[in-house]
């Protein structure tokens, strides 16, 4: 059994990543985009892009704020920008989650010769960046990362906890996108649309959260002088 660190840090981090990756609904355009692949080729392909977005999540996550240290940027700002995206992405697919989805299956999609082509080609770009995994997503990773606690022991655990929640939001990546002609006849019109906007719904409060983390320690330091 995980300690009790590590499980809240997989706590913390799975509905994060879970609302801006959106699964479920990223299924439904990934049905649309491959429809005149076959399901063995479907199944390949949902499997490069689960892995390819194991490593973008990975290396946001660990990586990322030693990154923006590098460019100066301070993890509150990171927090606060982060946020207001999030925030705003989530808007917009509440006011129209249609639009998203058409707009995304847009980005997913290739476009002359290449439509002709493997799909598999296409498993990093466009339909892991930034399709399944784009700049919202790795956001929430590098925001994720910068509430690591200090000390050897509780960074393992939180580190350990949040890792699992990437690997498990890949499988469900992978699981969603293998079977995403059967989610889409499932669902339906009105299916599609009441995931998503219970996706956009939770992930502004996450973004609004995300937002305050950041906002909170600049009016303590503000306030203090």
């Amino acid at each position: 059994m995980m300690p009790g660190a590590a499980i809240a840090a997989f706590l913390l981090a799975f509905p994060a990543l879970f609302s801006i990756v959106n699964p479920f609904s990223g299924a439904i355009i990934f049905n649309e985009v491959t429809a005149a692949q076959t399901h063995v080729q479907r199944v390949a392909l949902a499997r490069r892009v689960a892995l390819y977005s194991t490593v973008v999540m990975l290396v946001a996550l660990w990586a990322g704020s030693y990154i923006l240290s590098f460019f100066g940027i301070s993890l509150n700002a990171l927090r606060i920008a982060g946020g207001i995206v999030v925030s705003m992405r989530a808007y917009e697919m509440l006011s129209a989650p249609e639009g998203q989805s058409q707009r995304k299956e847009q980005e997913a999609r290739p476009v002359g010769e290449a439509e002709d082509e493997n799909l598999a080609g296409y498993a990093f770009f466009p339909l892991t960046l930034p399709f399944t995994t784009g700049p919202g997503t790795i956001a929430v990773a590098v925001s994720l990362g910068t509430e690591r606690p200090l000390g050897l022991a509780p960074m393992a655990m939180f580190y350990a906890g949040t890792s699992l929640a990437v690997l498990a939001m890949a499988l469900l990546v992978w699981v969603t996108y293998t079977t995403a002609d059967r989610l889409g006849a499932v669902l339906g019109a009105s299916g599609r649309q009441v995931v998503a906007r219970i996706a956009a719904f939770l992930l502004l409060g996450i973004g609004v959260q995300i937002a305050l983390s950041g906002v909170i320690p600049v009016l303590h330091g503000a306030l203090g002088r």
